[in-house]
């Protein structure tokens, strides 16, 4: 059953309001630019589609338009970084880490000033653009980094919030960004902290835990309310924060339901099945299973046609579960 202390958005099965998580981040910098002048934005030539134009708008002294240049966009970032400012860096996420990750990794994080980069058009979702953009492996990049935090937010409310957050929080940051429309499943009122699961969907006696990040949220909710009706219980946990993981949230559930489901849009080698999988190896093994892309890169299409063709749709989380509650003997 929804929990109602979450305060989950209205009709989020049944007409949900829809928003890519980017706009999210659009509202969100513009917010976290009002309240701190050292905040500034630089972007990789894509000042629409990563929705920088609105913080350009407002603060065009504050705003750096870099070009075709995803190297020097981290590197002037972290120089900006290093002598008091609080730089937003955007491009398409298979750019930006794809293409600078070693600017990244070596002027950014090993030097640990706070730069946020903002990765857009993650995952099949992006559609017709194709296997080149569909950005399926940034997780894993960029979690492997050391001081780097990881956030994927399952709508663009819930990116409002991270972005305002991740401003003020004075070190590395990727935060992973959609472009196709989703719904809104929070509101403004809904509990968020960096670092802290959600318990959205609640169960007192669960037969597994469904793990999930991003805007697939959603597909598990909708997965929830169809096992609920077939008479399996699931406890669904959304996932903003991949790195830091919320051990304590992540085994408390799923140690009371004794079976896991990760998630993800993107490959389910080091994403969050991935980080998922070390906590329980070290402190409580259990069944799992790993909801994502495996192996594959991606094709043209509409965002639901690729959502489907990979495995993670409603139905693929649905048998994900009834495969791991099998395989613990339960019902």
């Amino acid at each position: 059953m929804l929990d109602p202390e979450q305060k989950l958005a209205e009709n989020i099965f049944e007409n949900p309001a829809l928003a890519s998580t980017r706009e999210g981040f659009g509202k969100g910098v513009v917010e976290a630019g009002r309240a701190d002048e050292r905040i500034v934005v630089l972007t990789a030539d894509l000042s629409e589609s990563t929705q920088a134009h609105l913080f350009q708008k407002e603060f065009p002294g504050r705003f750096v338009q870099m070009g075709v240049a995803e190297q020097n966009l981290a590197a002037v970032a972290s120089g900006m970084a290093a002598y008091g400012k609080i730089p937003f860096i955007t491009s398409y996420a298979a750019f930006n880490p794809g293409r600078n990750w070693e600017q990244v990794r070596t002027t950014i994080a090993l030097n640990n000033v706070p730069v946020i980069v903002c990765g857009m058009h993650a995952g099949v979702s992006v559609g017709p653009d194709g296997a080149t953009h569909q950005m399926l492996e940034d997780v894993a990049l960029m979690r492997a980094i050391p001081n780097m935090t990881v956030i994927s937010a399952c709508d663009a409310e819930e990116g409002r919030k991270a972005t305002i957050a991740a401003a003020s929080l004075g070190k590395p940051v990727y935060l992973r960004w959609g472009r196709d429309k989703t719904p809104i499943m929070t509101t403004a009122d809904s509990p968020f902290e960096l670092g802290k699961m959600n318990v959205l969907w609640k169960n007192d006696a669960p037969h597994a835990a469904i793990f999930a990040t991003g805007p697939l949220v959603h597909n598990a909710l909708k997965a929830a309310r169809d096992l609920e009706q077939a008479g399996t219980h699931v406890t669904v946990v959304n996932v903003h924060t991949i790195k830091p993981l919320d051990r304590d949230t992540l085994l408390r559930e799923a140690r009371k339901a004794g079976a896991v489901v990760s998630v993800e849009e993107h490959q389910t080698a080091g994403g969050l099945g991935g980080a998922i999988a070390e906590v329980l190896a070290q402190e409580s093994p259990l069944p799992m299973e790993f909801v994502g892309v495996h192996d594959r890169f991606g094709q043209s299409g509409t965002p639901q046609e690729l959502v489907e063709r990979y495995g993670m749709g409603v139905p693929h989380i649905v048998e994900a579960v009834k495969k791991v509650v099998r395989r613990k003997g339960s019902v």
